[in-house]
Order: structure tokens, then C-alpha cells, then sequence
């Protein structure tokens, strides 16, 4: 691909991202599928959607390069790895400068406990969603961790008592 170059001293014009192609119904069934099993052998999953081997990796191929198919992961039970404990942690942050609002996904990204870090509008900058091993870990790493972050305001966490339902699959 052929990159315009901007005459010295001049910012190249902003590059329009391509559009986006819609998905037809063929890639919602198997997206579909590899949501619900992403185990599933390329022979079988091009039988299920009545494709060729080649066809199908070609289709997994541009979805992969469209970004539609991020990545393959493997879910993992939080209680059999002992971390029995879900939380969320809603933060405010005490200024709203520039600098605060960068400085705090920074450093929550270097979190492990941190599974999700949400943005958010309304009375609450920040909701995290948080697992860790027992209280007395949760403790630590509110304190040692979490409030060691420059300008925060307020934390208020509440501990899942029961996870009703949790789900990566998106609806499609």
C-alpha cells in the first residue's frame, strides 16, 4: 500500500479508516460457534456451516484481520485456581486534570488482580472488576496497591456474593 507523504513542514492528512463490512449470516454462525467452542477442529466446523476446509480458514482469516476476532483464550474456573473472590471496586478520582486521568489506567493495566477497568460517566470515573484469593488479599491490595495510585478521591468495593451469570460470548 502507497503512503502519501506531506510536504516538509506539513501534517499528512488523516487517513480515513476503511469501512466497516458489515458480517453476513455465514460469519455470525461461525462466530457463533467458535464463541460456544473454540476448541472445535477446522473439519468440524466446516462441516457444521457446510464449507470447504480452505473456505472456512479463509473466512477465519479476515475476521482475525478485521479485528472482529480479537483472540483465542482459554476460561478458566476463578475457584479451582483459588481465587474465590470477585469484587468491584468503583473509584473517583480527586481531579480531573490530564495528567490524573492517564495516570490511573496506567497503572491499573500492571494490576493482575484487575480483570476489567471500565471508564466511565456519572458520579464514578472508574468501576473494576477484581478477583482475588481471600479478604485478607483483597485488603492488601486495596491498600498497598490500589491507594498507592496519585489522585484518587474515593474507593467503595463490593464483593460478589453469587455470580448469577457470566458469559464472554457476545450476542450475535
Amino acid at each position: 500500500m502507497k503512503r502519501s507523504r506531506a510536504a516538509p513542514g506539513r501534517k499528512a492528512p488523516p487517513r480515513a479508516d476503511p469501512p466497516v463490512r458489515p458480517l453476513d449470516e455465514l460469519d455470525r454462525r461461525l462466530l457463533a460457534h467458535l464463541q460456544a467452542d473454540a476448541r472445535i477442529t477446522s473439519v468440524e466446523l466446516a462441516r457444521r456451516l457446510h464449507l470447504s476446509s480452505a473456505g472456512l480458514q479463509k473466512r477465519v482469516r479476515k475476521l482475525e484481520d478485521r479485528g472482529v476476532i480479537e483472540r483465542y483464550a482459554t476460561v478458566l474456573s476463578r475457584s479451582a485456581v483459588g481465587l474465590d473472590l470477585l469484587c468491584f471496586v468503583q473509584v473517583s478520582l480527586a481531579h480531573h486534570q490530564p495528567g490524573s486521568v492517564k495516570l490511573f489506567p496506567d497503572r491499573v493495566r500492571r494490576l493482575p488482580q484487575v480483570l476489567e477497568c471500565h471508564y466511565l460517566t456519572g458520579e464514578v470515573d472508574y468501576l473494576l472488576k477484581v478477583v482475588v484469593a481471600s479478604h485478607q488479599e483483597l485488603e492488601r491490595f486495596l491498600f498497598e496497591k490500589l491507594m498507592t495510585i496519585a489522585g484518587i478521591d474515593r474507593i467503595r468495593t463490593s464483593i460478589v456474593l453469587k455470580e448469577i451469570k457470566a458469559s464472554t460470548a457476545l450476542p450475535l
